[in-house]
């Protein structure tokens, strides 16, 4: 679809009014510091900080690994089934103000399990979420288990079996955590499996760690979709087999700076991907931590890269062409994005 020329000041509500699916965003990085601390208090779990400000101050990152400290710290105070749906669902509704028609959540069990939490416990309050958001929220949301590359593939293993007696509550398995020095191949041998269940497929790559991570998560992880894959620019092989296959990228802006992938935003290489023709998509990856919930990305990046309506449009498109839902359905929210657009010209 060819999109006019829309006013530079008409932008911000063009971004925050067009329909969208957010396909990177993990669940226990929505815990904004008012219910970690309401959870804390409802399940008698100390804190470190003495109040919600200090907490928040504590959101300055040098690099993925001392942002994952502080996460996993903040996710001790999830303890029942109704502490996982509060939390999904306070995402879900924020997702709603943002015209998020779809998401798909990432979540992990590996880390709740550690604190002695069940995966029944994990998953039934999640799902829960999920399954009541068209009727809660106008929109749909489906369930992603992330394996954390910093443990085994044994442990990995272990996490999917045990999360089997569910399968049907969750649509695919990712790969997260910590990126640089586990690369994708480590778990080629349980991805293989989870394909082999019938799982859609994802995986963290190119973030922090070099292209050589997205050539290994498309060959050795068979995966559907990177996420990330911002330094997929730096090889010009990569860039081509990306456009080529239409591999969906599911990008995060305000997350990249946060994290000093880029030094500002306007350094960021979305444009340059976009303009190439890969399949980008925006997202918030973990938005209570990275300043910014899904349309606070589009914003502030559009504002840094100068990017247009047509950006937009590609954008939002893309970001249901990568989605996992079936086709009725994706049509039905691609109608609803070109009348956006129609209003908007």
């Amino acid at each position: 679809m060819h999109i006019k020329p829309i006013a530079l000041e008409r932008l911000p509500a063009l971004l925050r009014a067009m329909p969208k699916a957010e396909l990177h965003m993990h669940v226990e990085g929505s815990l904004e510091p008012e219910m970690i601390f309401a959870m804390a208090q409802r399940n008698a779990v100390p804190l470190a900080y003495p109040g919600i400000e200090a907490l928040r101050q504590a959101y300055v990152f040098d690099n993925l690994q001392s942002f994952l400290d502080i996460y996993h710290a903040g996710t001790t105070v999830l303890k029942t089934e109704q502490d996982f749906f509060d939390m999904a669902d306070a995402y879900l509704a924020r997702a709603q103000t943002d015209n998020v028609l779809h998401t798909e959540i990432f979540f992990d069990t590996q880390t709740h399990t550690g604190h002695g939490t069940s995966v029944e416990t994990v998953i039934n309050g999640l799902y829960r979420a999920c399954a009541e958001a068209p009727a809660r929220h106008g929109m749909t949301a489906s369930l992603i288990l992330c394996f954390l590359r910093h443990l085994s593939e044994a442990e990995a293993f272990e996490c999917l079996e045990q999360a089997l007696p569910l399968r049907d509550k969750i649509v695919g398995i990712g790969l997260a955590s910590s990126e640089v020095g586990h690369p994708p191949e480590k778990f080629a041998k349980v991805f293989a499996r989870a394909k082999q269940l019938g799982y859609r497929l994802v995986a963290h790559a190119g973030e922090e760690a070099p292209p050589a991570y997205i050539w290994s998560a498309l060959d050795a992880l068979k995966v559907e979709r990177i996420d990330h894959g911002v330094q997929a620019i730096h090889d010009s092989a990569l860039m081509q087999r990306l456009v080529k296959d239409r591999v969906p990228l599911t990008v995060c802006p305000l997350s990249n700076l946060k994290l000093r992938v880029f030094p500002t935003l306007a350094q960021h290489t979305l444009k340059r991907m976009l303009d190439a023709g890969i399949m980008a998509t925006i997202n918030s990856d973990d938005p209570a931590y990275f300043g910014g919930y899904i349309n606070e990305n589009f914003t502030q990046t559009f504002a840094a890269l100068g990017l247009t309506a047509q950006h937009a449009y590609q954008l939002a498109r893309n970001s249901f062409d990568a989605s996992f839902i079936d086709v009725s359905l994706r049509n039905q929210y691609l109608q609803r994005l070109d009348r956006v657009f129609e209003t908007f010209e």
